[in-house]
C-alpha cells in the first residue's frame, strides 16, 4: 500500500520513523512519500522527502503571522502532491496546524486520513475536536487519559502504549560508555548538568541565556547544552561566549543518561527526561504576546507532558515570569542527588513509567493501520 504521511517537527519525524519500521514489518510492500526529517529518509528514502520539517517548523502566534505566505504556499504545495501521489492513507503526525488543513482536503477528496499522536486538544484549541470527528477517519493516541477524554466527545480511539519508549530504548542501546561518551565530547569528569533549551531558533533564543547564567551558580558541576544540528552552531556560541557551558549536538539522550539533573524547556522533551530518569526543573519563556495568547486559552494547569499525565505536580515548572535564576539554582539543588526532593522525584517517575507502558508502541500502532486499512479493502 502507498502512504503519505506528514510530519512537521524533530519529534515527529522520529516517531514518524519508527511508524514507518513498523509499517515496513506489517506490510513489507509499502510506499511512502512524507514530510519529515533525516530519520524518515532513512526509513523511506530520501527521494520520497518533499520538504524537511526545518523549513515547515513555526513556532508561536509572532512566528506563525511573520511566515503566513511561506505556510500558505507549503500547504498548496501538499495538497497539489498528496493527489498526485494518490496514497491509500494519509497519515497526519501531530503538527495539527498544518495537518488539520490537510486532512480537510484529504477528506474532500475521498482519500483515507488517519491521525497519529492526536493534537492536545485537552489542553487549549478544545474547538479541534469537531475538525477531528469531521476529517479524521482513525485517531491514534499516545496517552492513556486520552482515551476517556475523545470518548466523552463521542470518538472512539486506538491507544498502543508511548512511542517515545522505543525512541529512548533505541537510542541508550547505542549510547556509549559515560567515560568514553565524555571523552567524545570534551567533557570533563565534573557532574554533568544537562541543559535543553528547545530545538527552535527562537526557544533557543528565549531559553539559552538564562540556562547559562544559571550555570554561573554551580561551579563544581558542568553544564551541557543539548544541542540540534539543524539550528546553526552560531547560534548556540551566541549565548554560550565567556561562560563555562559546553554543546553536544544530536546527543540528547545520551546526555541525558549521564546527567544529574536537567533544565528542560517546556515539550516532548519533559517527557523523554523523566522516563530516562533525569531530574529535571521545567522552565519556559516566550515572548509576551504569545504569553498572554495562551493564558488565556490553555485550559489545563500544567505545560509539562509529566504533570499533565500524572495529574499532579511532579516537576517544579518556571514559567515567564517564575523563570529566575534563583528559583532555578534552588529547585535544581533541591532534586539532584543528596537533594531534599530526590527520593520523591525518582518514585513519582517510577509510577510514570508504570502508567506510560513499555516499548513495542510503534509497532503496535503500525500493525493496527495496516490492519484496518486491508480489512476496509476486502469489504
Amino acid at each position: 500500500m502507498k502512504y503519505y504521511i506528514i510530519a512537521g517537527e524533530a519529534s515527529g519525524d522520529l516517531h514518524g520513523s519508527n511508524l514507518m519500521k513498523g509499517l515496513l514489518k506489517a506490510d513489507p510492500e509499502a510506499q511512502f512519500r512524507f514530510w519529515g526529517g533525516d530519520r524518515m529518509a532513512e526509513v523511506g528514502g530520501a527521494d520520497n522527502l518533499v520538504k524537511h520539517y526545518k523549513k515547515t517548523s513555526f513556532f508561536g502566534v509572532t512566528e506563525v503571522l511573520r511566515n503566513l505566505r511561506t505556510i500558505f504556499s507549503q500547504l498548496d504545495e501538499c495538497k497539489k502532491d498528496l493527489v498526485a501521489y494518490g496514497p491509500d492513507v494519509l497519515i497526519c503526525v501531530d503538527y495539527p496546524g498544518f495537518n488539520f488543513k490537510v486532512a480537510k482536503f484529504a477528506h474532500s477528496k475521498g482519500i483515507r486520513t488517519f491521525y497519529y499522536i492526536s493534537p492536545k486538544v485537552w489542553a487549549w484549541k478544545e474547538r479541534r475536536v469537531e475538525r477531528i470527528r469531521k476529517y479524521v477517519d482513525r485517531l491514534f493516541i499516545i496517552f492513556p487519559f486520552e482515551v476517556d477524554y475523545f470518548r466523552q466527545k463521542g470518538i472512539e480511539t486506538i491507544y498502543e502504549g508511548n512511542p517515545i519508549m522505543d525512541s529512548i530504548a533505541q537510542t541508550l542501546a547505542v549510547v556509549p560508555p559515560r567515560e568514553e561518551f565524555c571523552r567524545l565530547n570534551g567533557l570533563s569528569d565534573k557532574p554533568i548538568v544537562a541543559l535543553l533549551a528547545g530545538s527552535r531558533t527562537n526557544e533557543v533564543k528565549r531559553n539559552l541565556a538564562f540556562m547559562t547564567a544559571l550555570a554561573a551558580e554551580f561551579p563544581d558541576h558542568q553544564f551541557v547544552v543539548a544541542g540540534v544540528s539543524w539550528l546553526d552552531r552560531g547560534l548556540y556560541d551566541k549565548f554560550l561566549a565567556g561562560s563555562t557551558v559546553k554543546c553536544v549536538t544530536d546527543q540528547t539522550y545520551g546526555l541525558l543518561r549521564y546527567a544529574e539533573g536537567a533544565v528542560v524547556c517546556s515539550g516532548t522533551a519533559t517527557l523523554e527526561t523523566a522516563l530516562i530518569g533525569t531530574p529535571e526543573v521545567v522552565c519556559y519563556r516566550m515572548d509576551e504576546f504569545s504569553y498572554r495568547v495562551a493564558r488565556a486559552f490553555v485550559k489545563i494547569g500544567f505545560i509539562s507532558l509529566v504533570n499533565i499525565i500524572m495529574k499532579r505536580e511532579v516537576v517544579r515548572e518556571l514559567i515567564q515570569h517564575d523563570m529566575t535564576v534563583a528559583n532555578a539554582a534552588t529547585e535544581l539543588r533541591s532534586i539532584m542527588e543528596g537533594g531534599h526532593k530526590h527520593a520523591q522525584m525518582m518514585g513519582d517517575y517510577a509510577e510514570l513509567q508504570a502508567v506510560v507502558g513499555g516499548e513495542g508502541a510503534s509497532d503496535r500502532f503500525a500493525a493496527r493501520m495496516v490492519e484496518i486499512l486491508k480489512s476496509e479493502q476486502q469489504n
